[in-house]
């Protein structure tokens, strides 16, 4: 029988059947019948925001670190240490330090983590053309055909990839081999932290057999609960259905459901999947109605959103105001623009007549902006002809947003964000916005009374 091909994560050296490389000692160890073979990864890092905030600040090397905030704020992140604990991505703040009260909490920092995943993304690049991102820290790749770009297979290329990850920004990634992007995904989730798992096609189905029918890709709660009632609890019972009958009680669903149990997933890595919005909210610790508070945080919110608009190069047309009562209701209102805009002071102008609109004396304890429908940022914020004054506070902002670029964002502060730090004193809502930066553009002068009555 021919010896799978093998070689040590942490030298490169290719390996026999030992435990430990014979060259560097490490126990890390790829080894796999079908290593040479597969091509399609799924890249994650691991507990990424957590990771970032450790590498900049090594006295957090050695403690539980939960990225979040507020006690009615839920988990972002979560480091490993903390994870042993039972915090998980989610969960209710108060949940998770009960559950690890020596942990160190901080707010997260969307800029800096999107500027770390930036760094990683440009190295996934330089592996292959075909990456499709599914957020900042997380990736398909396709390597098929690079054996000779660089002279070892996708395997290697991926092995040498993490090292270098790990060694040049600080952060741990982890990787799943597979045939395709279903078996990708679950193998990256295999071997966490500083992972690498490989599910080959001939063991495929039986490894997916005795897992749950939740652990395919998209099967929610509600669809897992539909199967169980149905009598499908595990993939294997799913694999030894007929795949006329999974199709006739579950339509396009059930065809779905009888190719991924027997690992057969047809996607291909689409390079050209694009963001279809961008958000940001925060939950508070205190339900607040007033006006000016709540205008105040959309707008710390709103600059928020303009600069992750602005570090990703994108504009968007329609913009969304969400808030959530103190009875747990959904409320999202929106309005499309003439133009795509990517600006605060416009983002915010719109946001804050919607909030207007919605303010008759209820109270709120969540609240959001965003922005969707995506278009050309070539397109975005072309000058008025007509309203000089909107062309100038664009400019205005372009010229803040250099200065903030190189002295720090608290350098320009006005109106409403002054205002908005003189308010927040003891006695007023403490919030748990995600965010520690104070904003610089300002709001227009107009300020309406607290409940503004609410239009239909």
């Amino acid at each position: 029988m021919a010896r799978a091909p093998a070689f040590c994560r942490d030298c490169l050296a290719d390996a026999g059947e030992e435990r430990r490389c014979t060259r560097c000692g490490s126990p890390r160890l790829l080894r796999h019948a079908e290593l040479d073979t597969l091509h399609v990864a799924h890249i994650d890092c691991d507990a990424f925001y957590a990771a970032v905030e450790k590498r900049d600040n090594p006295a957090l090397r050695d403690r539980p670190v939960i990225i979040g905030g507020g006690k009615r704020g839920v988990v972002s992140t979560a480091c490993y240490l903390a994870r042993v604990t039972g915090v998980r991505s989610a969960m209710p703040m108060f949940k998770a330090l009960a559950l690890c009260p020596e942990a160190v909490v901080i707010k997260p920092d969307m800029a800096k983590y999107v500027a770390v995943g930036r760094q990683i993304r440009e190295r996934f690049l330089r592996l292959t053309p075909l990456v499709e991102p599914l957020s900042i820290d997380e990736a398909f790749l396709d390597l098929a055909g690079t054996e000779l770009l660089h002279g070892e297979s996708p395997a290697r290329a991926l092995a040498r990839l993490a090292r270098s990850v790990e060694a040049e920004i600080g952060v741990t990634i982890s990787i799943g081999l597979a045939p395709n992007k279903f078996l990708a995904k679950m193998a990256s989730e295999l071997d966490k932290p500083r992972g690498f798992a490989v599910i080959g096609a001939q063991e495929a189905t039986e490894f997916l057999a005795p897992r749950s029918v939740g652990a395919i890709w998209g099967v929610g709660k509600a669809t897992q609960e539909r199967l169980a009632r149905e009598g499908y609890r595990t993939i294997a019972d799913l694999q030894a259905a007929d795949e006329t009958t999974l199709a006739r009680r579950f339509g396009n669903e059930g065809l779905r459901l009888w190719r991924l149990a027997r690992g057969i997933d047809a996607r291909t890595v689409n390079p050209e999947r694009e963001t279809k919005s961008v958000s940001t909210e925060t939950t508070f610790d205190t339900d607040i109605a007033d006006f000016r508070t709540l205008e105040q945080e959309l707008y710390r919110l709103t600059r928020k959103l303009s600069d992750r608009l602005k570090l990703a190069d994108l504009a968007g047309r329609t913009v969304t105001l969400k808030l959530k009562t103190a009875d747990f209701r959904l409320i999202t209102r929106s309005r499309s623009l003439e133009d795509p805009t990517r600006l605060a002071h416009r983002i915010f102008d719109h946001a804050r007549e919607l909030l207007v609109r919605e303010t008759d004396g209820r109270r709120f304890r969540l609240i959001g902006v965003g922005v969707s429908e995506l278009a050309d940022p070539a397109l975005a914020d072309p000058a008025d002809l007509v309203d000089t004054t909107a062309t100038k506070r664009g400019l205005a902002e372009q010229a803040t947003d250099a200065l903030r670029a190189r002295f720090g964002k608290a350098i320009i502060e006005r109106g409403i964000a002054l205002d908005a730090g003189r308010r927040h004193g003891p006695e007023q809502p403490h919030r748990n916005r995600p965010d520690d930066e104070e904003g610089e553009g300002a709001p227009t002068g107009r300020t309406p009374p607290s409940a503004a009555p609410r239009r239909k």
